[in-house]
This record gives C-alpha cells, sequence and structure tokens, in this order.
C-alpha cells in the first residue's frame, strides 16, 4: 500500500481521529512524522501525546483571547495562509477535517482563492465511536448538527421524529442554552443521553432527562448530545407522509374523494372552531383545533402536488420568504420606531409585488379577500381609504353618522332598501371599532357568547322551576334573564378574586 508523504507545495490537512494515537491512520501518521512543523487547532486532544517527534504550535491561546469562534477562525485561517506562503504546511484537527471543523472550510476557501492546493487526510470522526457507544446504526435516519449553532436558534432545524447527534456540547453553560432551544420541540422529561470521550478509556454514556444536561459533572470538550426520536409523530413531514398515505390508492376512500374545492366547507369551519377555542382562552381545545386546521392546509397541498400545481414545501418557501422580505427592519438595515412603521412598511412593499405580478392600476383595496368574513372585511377596507384622509376627522362623526343611518333604516319601506340600510349601519359600526382599536368580528362574537351563556343560564333556572319558557310571559322571561345575568356575573367575580 502506497503511503501518501506530506505534499511539499500546499496545505495538508490531518485528521487525528476521536481518540489517542491508536486511531490514527497510517496517512495520518506519515503526513505527521514527515511534517516540519505541526499546526494543531487545539492541542486539548487525546492524540497529541502520541504525535510524532515533530516541533508544533497550537492555537489554543487564540480561543482564549478571541471575542468568538468567528474571530477564532478567522484568526487560524490567517495564520495558516501565512505561513503557506513561505512553504509547505501540516494542519491537524480532531477527528476527521471534513466533520465540524470549521477552521477547515475558511481554510480551503482562503487557499482555493490564493491557488494554494489543499490535502485532506482522513480520520475517524467523533461519530463512528459514538455510535458504538450508543449501539446505534449511522444510516438510521441519523441526524447530525453542531451544539454551537442549534444552541443559537429560537427553533431547532432538527426532525424530532429521528434521532439526532450534536457534537460540541463542550459546557454546561452551552448544555444550559441548548436544553432551552431543544425546548422548542422536545418536551423536559425527554430522555437523552450525554455521550463523554467516545473511544477512549475515560467513555461515558449518560441518559438523562433533557432538563438535566447542564447539571452533568462530566461535560466537556470531548462531549456529545445524542435525542433519540419522540415517542410520537410531531413533525409537519409525518404529517404530510400521514396524508398522503390517506389519498394514496392504499388509504382512505373518503379522503381520496375530495377535490379542493369539497374541502372549502371544513376549512371554513375549522377556522370558526380555532376562533371559538380563542374566545374560550382554552389551550388544550385551541391546539386541537389548529391540529384540525393544519390538516386542511397539508391536504390542500397534498392534492395540488397531485395535479402538479405546487408543493407543500413550495407553499413553506412562499411563506417564509415572503416574511423576510416584508421584515428588512429584522432581516435588513432598515429602521423602525415602532409597530405603526412596520405596518406601513409592510403595506408598502405588498403593494410593490402586488405590481411586478400585474399591468392593470393598482387600487388600494388590492388583496382584500372577498371570502373574509364581512365585519373583518369592512374594518379593512375602511382602514384602507383612511390612510388618505377619506374618513371622519374625529369620532363624533362617526357617532353622527350611525344616528342618521338608524333613522333611515326606520324609513326605509321596502325589504331592498332595508337591506342596504342595515348594511350601512353594520359598515358604519365597523369604522366605529377602527376609531376604538377594536375587533369588530370578535366583539360580535363575544356578545353572541354572553347572550348565549345568560340564556342557558335561563333555560336551567327555568327547569328547576318547571317553567315551560315558549309560553311563559314576557315579564317571567325577563325576570329569569336579570338573574342569569346576575348569576354570571357572581361566577366571574368569585373566579376573579380566586386568580
Amino acid at each position: 500500500m502506497q503511503i501518501a508523504r506530506i505534499e511539499r507545495e500546499g496545505i495538508t490537512i490531518v485528521g487525528l481521529g476521536p481518540g489517542g494515537g491508536e486511531f490514527l491512520t497510517r496517512q495520518a501518521w506519515e503526513a505527521l512524522a514527515t511534517a516540519d512543523h505541526i499546526f494543531l487547532r487545539t492541542a486539548r486532544h487525546p492524540a497529541v501525546a502520541d504525535l510524532p517527534p515533530v516541533p508544533r504550535t497550537s492555537f489554543d491561546n487564540i480561543y482564549e483571547a478571541a471575542d468568538d469562534f468567528s474571530d477564532v477562525y478567522r484568526q487560524i485561517t490567517a495564520e495558516i495562509m501565512r505561513q503557506a506562503a513561505t512553504g509547505p504546511v501540516c494542519y491537524a484537527v480532531p477527528g476527521h477535517p471534513a466533520v465540524g471543523e470549521a477552521s477547515v472550510a475558511h481554510i480551503r476557501a482562503a487557499a482555493e482563492a490564493a491557488d494554494i492546493p489543499v490535502t485532506i487526510i482522513a480520520g475517524l470522526s467523533f461519530i463512528e465511536p459514538t455510535l458504538t457507544a450508543l449501539h446505534l446504526d449511522g444510516l438510521d435516519g441519523l441526524q447530525l448538527g453542531d451544539a454551537i449553532e442549534v444552541a443559537d436558534r429560537l427553533f431547532p432545524p432538527l426532525n424530532p421524529d429521528a434521532p439526532a447527534l450534536l457534537a460540541q456540547v463542550y459546557s454546561p453553560l452551552l448544555a444550559n442554552n441548548l436544553k432551552l432551544a431543544l425546548n422548542a420541540i422536545y418536551p423536559d422529561e425527554h430522555r437523552v443521553a450525554l455521550v463523554h470521550a467516545a473511544g477512549i478509556s475515560a467513555e461515558r454514556v449518560e441518559w438523562l432527562p433533557l432538563y438535566e444536561i447542564d447539571r452533568s459533572p462530566h461535560i466537556n470538550h470531548l462531549t456529545s448530545l445524542f435525542l433519540p426520536p419522540l415517542p410520537r409523530a410531531s413533525s409537519l413531514a409525518a404529517l404530510a407522509e400521514t396524508v398522503a398515505i390517506l389519498r394514496s390508492p392504499d388509504g382512505c376512500p373518503w379522503d381520496q374523494e375530495q377535490t379542493a374545492q369539497s374541502l372549502r366547507p371544513g376549512f371554513i369551519e375549522e377556522m370558526a372552531e380555532v376562533l371559538e377555542a380563542l374566545d374560550l382562552d382554552d389551550a388544550e381545545l385551541l391546539r386541537e383545533e389548529l391540529g384540525d386546521l393544519l390538516f386542511h392546509i397539508v391536504i390542500q397541498a397534498q392534492i395540488a402536488s397531485e395535479d402538479g400545481s405546487f408543493t407543500l414545501g413550495e407553499v413553506i418557501a412562499g411563506i417564509e420568504s415572503k416574511l423576510k422580505r416584508r421584515h428588512p427592519h429584522v432581516w435588513g438595515d432598515w429602521h423602525v420606531n415602532d409597530a405603526g412603521d412596520v405596518i406601513r412598511n409592510w403595506e408598502a412593499l405588498k403593494a410593490e409585488e402586488k405590481a411586478h405580478r400585474t399591468t392593470q392600476t393598482a387600487s388600494l383595496l388590492d388583496n382584500i379577500p372577498p371570502t373574509l368574513p364581512s365585519l373583518a372585511q369592512s374594518q379593512k377596507i375602511q382602514a384602507r381609504v383612511r390612510k388618505i384622509g377619506f374618513d371622519w376627522p374625529h369620532i363624533d362623526g362617526v357617532f353622527a353618522k350611525l344616528d342618521e343611518e338608524k333613522q333611515e333604516l326606520m324609513t326605509a319601506s321596502t325589504r331592498r332598501e332595508q337591506e342596504q340600510e342595515l348594511g350601512d349601519i353594520l359598515f358604519v359600526t365597523a369604522n366605529l371599532a377602527n376609531w376604538m382599536k377594536l375587533d369588530a368580528e370578535t366583539a360580535l362574537r363575544e356578545a353572541n357568547l354572553r347572550f348565549s351563556r345568560r340564556f342557558r343560564q335561563m333555560e336551567a333556572a327555568a327547569n328547576r322551576q318547571a317553567l315551560d319558557l315558549a309560553t311563559a310571559s314576557l315579564d317571567t322571561l325577563n325576570q329569569l334573564w336579570e338573574e342569569a345575568k346576575a348569576t354570571l356575573a357572581a361566577a366571574y367575580e368569585a373566579s376573579e378574586e380566586k386568580a
């Protein structure tokens, strides 16, 4: 077997493996043994003590002085490139140079730009001994990630339905930040494994709940975190697969028969049930109803995918890019002072996008969905025209207009006129809600709920008194109504006191 010697020109990057010298490959040993000088990303590695007797320099001092990791990698790259300008360089890193070694990526990019050749000599990564310690097959859906990157996310880029292995859990502080990030998709009690010093004599596998990982006394630079899949599927991918199966030839006849239009009534019903859960302030019910609504979104995307129109991925990509495009104060250099600036920017960007999509003259009322609930649609229309000053200068004008419309309704003589005048009253009422910064749909829905609760209380009281509401006098009904209001008000006050 031919043994590669260190290049006399360029940069040779050597993988030291996951542990002591026994993990070094023959190529790695030959490259290290024939080097004039070895540059180590870190001397804090078990293999360093077993290296050939060659002068070496570590970059640990840069880690101690730099402000962040990006600064570390810049400084290491600069020094390696400086050395490469005068002769061959041997740079050694833990594990495999292509696994979790950001400095290697920086050096390769800089070397390519400078037309300096780079040779990579492979080493065992942390992955193989970690899989061995956990008795895992690396091809069984395993996700790999950097704990530093994941800890910096508000929503981790992981699929909780598949196992995941996160490297470089080097400190309790990082472990704490990591568990907080992972809590977005994993519960506190989820059993995970900290794998310390995999493949060497100090190897330890520590199973514990996720919320305890930062309390481990064994965490160091050789620690990784293994996350088994959740016991119940909880990813969007899993739901999409379930829906695809339901639509498949071996799936459910009802789901197979559905079309985009046939699902429309159910979509509207599920949206209404989400609103009801919000009105009731019932978190458990809201969770369930959001799931039902999500099913409708996924099956609509599945049907579109079967038709060749678009995929679920395209739906997600579209809204994800739109959110970033319309928030240039977050993903750009725009400055905003308050939420009002955000809304104005949003509308301006929205209008600009609309202009690119059509050659027709844009209207201020474009993109207000015609299928919105009427009160919500009315509020949007009037909020739009208010931007150009088409509204009363003071709320008193709205109240005066409301009185005027009431009089016109009272004098309307035909059903058509009555319908129009009632619509005008509702239209003005929606504008009144805008002036008061209220949501008219919510206000009406809460009024419906209040009436329903009081009427049910009336029915219960009538049953206790053996009264038939259908034959009771108006005075009796009014008395029951007032009693119901008082009973519910007292119950509400009692609950507030307990809270």
